[in-house]
């Protein structure tokens, strides 16, 4: 009753100032009460359809990254100078899907806020698609990155502008997990691969090219396969109500898309409804430098964007090697000759079974505690109990690294805390770095800002490979990744620090959250009389 009375009371405050626009007050009411209608919704069937079509597309995105993580040692096989990628083949190779996913962060978020969600969600699947299927016939496709890059905005802002408030960061964390599933799949089907080919591989003479060059095509060209089950979904995916109202600025059409979406679960444009633009708030370069240039817009973007950077120096620098470094540790390694087929074998089988320990044991699991508490918790205390305990993690793996190498019951101790770093990555600033970008920005900046928070985390990526490769054999080989490991954990400390740049966004509307005064948000109406239209 009391918010009644106030809501009540608010209205009429904005009425008195505008006693020459009724209209325009009334438009002005209509947007928060339809903004309302979906924050306030029932998880429906028609949230599970939005969840699943975005998650397909991220299972995708996590395939394609990291199965060149596997991939890497059968292409040494393959085409490398002595049977193993040299240091700057295997960094081209790693380093080109993060560079892609730079540009394509970047030009697909600021894209979607352009010319809309509903446009340009499907358009990076079908590059994705395109690109690995490419890749895995000639060897070569840069552009996969840039697919998978465009992914990143489009499916946060998707699931978050269609979202209820109470239940938003569970459903985009759902969206976000299946990145570990992605990650299980492309170690899964690298082992099933190379248990299809033992007999041919056995069969070869050392290092088996051939059987190894199926392999690796195998495993990089399934990864368009779930692509294209879930193309179809994502270009009949109706356009958020937000972009329709805020940034087409159609408040009539956005209203009757919420009707549509809440109840059947599709938007049905009426082509002879009159389209009335309002005048509100317009994203332009002067008015994207006047909002982010007020110190309360501009830290929070500041902390997505380096939070992020510093999650990824070391997510990708042990996602992207983790087989160097269970290779360096002697975690699994082939025993034996090691210019045998046989060897080449169990060594492509192992890194494959490696990796999908990993997935198991910390990525997955990590994925799901988080979405088991983000909504109750909050995302930023998640985010800053992430990054403490990477901290610690890295820290003891890096001073204490030769000391835990020194025997088997060190080394496994070792592949614990590998583990348990991998956990707190995704029960963490993994996950949180996705969800926050996608709720802490207007609706005319929103997929721009998460595109840009998601390009400076691939800069990361890129930074991290770049030293990665340049550092570990400094002393000799993989003697450096102790110090690669003390590195992460300085990263992760200054983390701490981005995170308190933060909002609590959680169980605050999105309008809440841009920092923007609602009331009176609608200044007036372009073109016809609004009498016509109410």
């Amino acid at each position: 009753m009391a918010a009644n009375i106030e809501q009540q009371s608010s209205r009429g405050s904005y009425a008195e100032k505008h006693p020459q626009q009724p209209s325009v007050v009334l438009l002005d009411e209509r947007r928060r009460a339809a903004l309302a209608e979906i924050d306030n919704a029932k998880f429906s069937w028609f949230h599970v359809k939005v969840c699943l079509v975005a998650s397909v597309g991220f299972f995708t995105d996590a395939y394609d990254i990291f199965a060149i993580n596997i991939a890497a040692t059968m292409l040494g096989y393959v085409y490398g100078p002595g049977y193993s990628l040299s240091t700057n083949q295997s960094l081209g190779i790693k380093v080109a899907t993060p560079v892609g996913n730079l540009v394509g962060q970047l030009l697909f978020g600021w894209l979607a806020d352009v010319v809309g969600r509903k446009r340009m969600y499907g358009v990076e699947l079908m590059i994705i698609i395109v690109a690995t299927f490419g890749q895995a016939v000639s060897g070569s496709a840069p552009a996969m990155g840039v697919g998978v890059g465009g992914d990143y905005p489009l499916s946060a802002i998707i699931s978050s502008e269609f979202a209820a408030t109470r239940s938003r960061g569970r459903l985009m964390t759902a969206v976000f997990a299946a990145q570990g599933w992605g990650q299980f799949a492309a170690a899964l089907v690298g082992m099933i691969c190379v248990s299809a080919y033992k007999d041919e591989i056995l069969r070869s003479p050392y290092p088996a090219a051939v059987p190894n060059d199926y392999i690796w095509r195998l495993v990089i060209g399934l990864g368009c396969v779930p692509g294209v089950f879930a193309l179809y979904f994502r270009l009949t995916i109706p356009e958020t109500p937000r972009f329709t109202m805020d940034i087409e600025r159609n408040v009539h059409q956005a209203t009757a898309d919420i009707d549509n979406v809440l109840t059947t679960g599709n938007s049905k444009p009426d082509e002879d409804a009159i389209i009335q633009r309002v005048q509100a708030p317009k994203a332009t370069r002067r008015d994207f430098l006047a909002y982010f240039g007020q110190w309360k817009n501009g830290k929070v973007l500041l902390g997505t964007a380096y939070s992020w950077f510093a999650l990824d120096i070391a997510f990708y620098g042990l996602g992207l090697n983790s087989s160097i470094i269970l290779t360096a540790i002697n975690f699994g390694s082939p025993t034996g000759d090691s210019k045998t087929s046989l060897y080449v074998y169990q060594n492509l089988y192992n890194t494959c079974l490696g990796n999908l320990i990993l997935s198991v044991a910390g990525l997955i699991p990590g994925y799901w505690a988080t979405f088991l508490v983000i909504d109750k918790w909050g995302r930023k205390p998640i985010q800053l109990m992430g990054f403490t305990v990477l901290t610690i993690l890295f820290a003891i793996m890096g001073f204490a690294y030769h000391k835990l190498n020194g025997s088997q019951s060190g080394r496994d101790a070792f592949v614990f805390l590998y583990c348990l770093a991998n956990f707190f990555q995704n029960f963490g600033p993994n996950t949180t770095t996705f969800v926050i970008p996608g709720e802490a920005f207007p609706t005319r900046y929103r997929s721009t800002a998460h595109g840009i928070s998601a390009a400076t985390g691939k800069l990361g990526a890129v930074v991290s490979q770049v030293g990665f490769a340049q550092l570990v054999n400094i002393g000799g080989k993989n003697a450096f990744v102790n110090h690669i490991m003390e590195i992460f954990a300085l990263f992760m400390l200054t983390g701490i620090f981005s995170t308190l740049l933060l909002p609590e966004t959680n169980q605050r509307t999105l309008e809440e959250l841009s920092n923007e005064d609602q009331e009176g948000y609608i200044q007036g109406v372009a073109g016809r009389s609004p009498a016509e239209i109410l």
